[in-house]
């Protein structure tokens, strides 16, 4: 797939299609700047969706976790897998209960996962999601142990379609509310990174990671 074309819609019908997006520019700037993704996938017949960390590189997501874990030890060689990514950036109120939202940017990605077997892919994939989070810090920490590298469980999710959705502005009134003597606006919502907190077992001499720094620009 070329990465600078439109993706193809994973839904014939949209309720709101003004706020549906396709471009890829759009979707990759909110995966980009996500935490963690919601992961949808099919286990003893009934739907699972569990939050995860992950990484992108170019039209594939990996996912990771412990073998133990449910979506590593019981998803089939393949599968179709959704993961999904909202950032609610402010609580929409308006004159009337019936128009008040959100103001969000979320993304959905559908597409077919697999196991990362290859141990080069593996380890490229744990670097990306290590420096996803906290860019910088694989090479701040100690390499991983075989021991380590054995429990872990890597998911690449091949994308076969996504699309973005994005709310922003005011609230939208009735018309013949506007004249109410009712607040209505935007209440921003952000997400920050706090002063780090140190676990208090620090050899000595130890200074804060420039790692940490780059996580709090990354979510600005």
């Amino acid at each position: 797939m070329n990465t600078a074309a439109r993706l193809q819609p994973p839904f014939a019908r949209v309720r709101n299609a003004k706020r549906a997006d396709y471009d890829r520019t759009a979707i990759d700037a909110i995966l980009d700047c996500a935490i963690t993704a919601h992961v949808g996938f099919i286990s003893d017949g009934r739907p699972m969706v569990i939050p995860m960390i992950f990484a992108k590189k170019g039209d594939t997501v990996y996912l990771h976790g412990a073998k133990a874990t449910r979506i590593i030890k019981r998803l089939d060689e393949t599968a179709p897998l959704c993961l999904t990514v909202t950032h609610v950036d402010g609580l929409v109120v308006a004159r009337s209960a019936f128009h008040h939202s959100i103001n969000y940017r979320a993304a959905m990605i559908h597409g077919t996962a697999r196991h990362v077997t290859d141990e080069a892919e593996k380890e490229e994939a744990l670097v990306l999601i290590t420096e996803h989070l906290l860019p910088g810090r694989w090479d701040e920490a100690r390499p991983m142990t075989d021991k380590e590298m054995k429990a872990t469980g890597v998911i690449a999710l091949d994308i076969e379609a996504a699309s973005a959705k994005i709310r922003q502005g005011p609230p939208v009134d009735d018309d013949e509310d506007y004249a109410l003597p009712v607040w209505a606006g935007v209440l921003p919502v952000t997400t920050a990174v706090g002063a780090p907190l140190d676990d208090n077992m620090l050899a000595p001499g130890t200074e804060t990671p420039a790692s940490l720094a780059a996580a709090a620009r990354k979510l600005r």
